[in-house]
């Protein structure tokens, strides 16, 4: 995707900050309290810098991928991408994939972030909880022109810290939508893997995101 509209750089911004606030989770028993509690004074260190890091691209990547390696479950959301066709996959191709598929994220969302302009940040009192270690965290980001867009991370808890296992973006709901285009690319390479692992990017349409979905 060469072009990114203001709400896909919400997306990206978006994921930053919960891998910022959430890598202080393992003490915290409410990841929403740990958000509104560390949301004010970690994203102090991305204002202001968003110059330096257009001049340094690969240094925001190292920083975003340093920040979510604790708290985004790549692995569990690379198997889930691949869905039915995890199972038939060698363990070399899953785990070429997981790689892939975080690398071409982060890129992607790292481009974004820099020159997406909000006004706020919300973070919501609500929080779904469909067991005891799942959870869901909703947010809104207020964009400089008054428009809002919510955010819902599904978490779930592993070895005692919790991790980010999906997002949903205005309604549409990204795991699903990475999941059918890698069963759309498998599809169309004859279920070749290595075809589908060497060519993935991260393909989310522009006007799918801005006139958002019911997920």
């Amino acid at each position: 995707m060469n072009k990114f509209t203001p709400f896909f750089k919400f997306c990206a911004m978006s994921l930053l900050v919960l891998g910022l606030v959430m890598a202080q989770a393992q003490a915290q028993s409410s990841p929403v309290q740990t958000i509104r509690d560390s949301i004010d004074q970690l994203m102090s260190k991305i204002e202001g810098r968003h110059d330096y890091f257009k001049q340094h691209p690969n240094e925001l990547e190292t920083l975003v991928d340093d920040n979510l390696e604790d708290i985004a479950d790549f692995r569990y959301i690379g198997a889930s991408v691949m869905g039915r066709y995890f199972r038939n996959a060698s363990p070399e191709q899953r785990s070429r994939f997981v790689k892939t598929f975080r690398k071409t994220l982060i890129d992607t969302y790292a481009k974004g972030l820099v020159t997406f302009d909000y006004r706020d940040l919300r973070v919501l009192d609500s929080q779904g909880v469909s067991s005891g270690d799942q959870a869901s965290v909703d947010m809104e980001v207020v964009a400089t022109d008054g428009q809002v867009y919510p955010v819902s991370y599904s978490m779930r808890e592993h070895d005692g810290q919790w991790k980010v296992v999906n997002v949903i973006v205005n309604g549409i709901n990204l795991g699903l939508t990475f999941r059918n285009q890698f069963d759309q690319a498998m599809r169309n390479n004859n279920r070749d893997y290595d075809a589908v692992i060497n060519g993935w990017s991260p393909e989310v349409g522009t006007d799918e995101l801005e006139q958002g979905g019911d997920a």
